[in-house]
């Protein structure tokens, strides 16, 4: 088996990265979308994540897509560019596999090179292991939205995990 490899997404592997995201809706841990999402409707957010401020990146193996990671800006106003959110997605057949941790790692070390000194993971309360795969790299919760999302008739909390990050040098 070959190495897994991290590079900045194009906008031909969007249909992979929609994909991976949709194989995540039936679980109701991970995304507060219902439906799957369509190709169509991700090209603006696809188109926001510049490779020289807020990077997509996709994890492969083989020429397999196996997840990507994202930093997203941080509600859209100048004051907080220095803090952006993280969101990471996985094949299923990647799942629980330390794949997460691995990425994750490499958020935060890449993340001070495009001025990000500040990264925050937004996580359903219920998913316990998105919870201590944030929590494992020092992440601390610095919100409790209580019952904001509505998953199948049942109220879930969303929690903000925030972490500080060393500066660039």
């Amino acid at each position: 088996m070959s190495e897994i490899s991290l590079r900045l997404a194009t906008r031909a592997d969007l249909p992979a990265i929609v994909a991976i995201y949709n194989s995540t809706i039936a679980g109701r841990m991970v995304t507060a979308d219902l439906e799957p999402v369509s190709v169509a409707s991700r090209e603006d957010w696809f188109a926001a994540h510049s490779p020289d401020r807020r990077p997509l990146w996709v994890a492969e193996q083989d020429g397999h897509m196996l997840g990507w990671i994202s930093l997203s800006d941080f509600y859209g106003r100048p004051a907080y560019n220095g803090t952006a959110e993280v969101s990471i997605y996985l094949d299923e057949a990647c799942r629980g596999r330390g794949l997460g941790r691995r990425l994750l790692q490499e958020a935060i070390e890449r993340a001070p090179a495009y001025g990000v000194d500040t990264l925050l993971g937004f996580i359903f309360g219920h998913n316990a292991a998105s919870m201590k795969l944030f929590q494992h790299f020092g992440f601390a919760e610095w919100a409790n939205l209580p019952q904001v999302a509505v998953l199948d008739g049942v109220r879930r909390d969303l929690i903000i995990l925030g972490k500080k990050l060393a500066p660039h040098s």
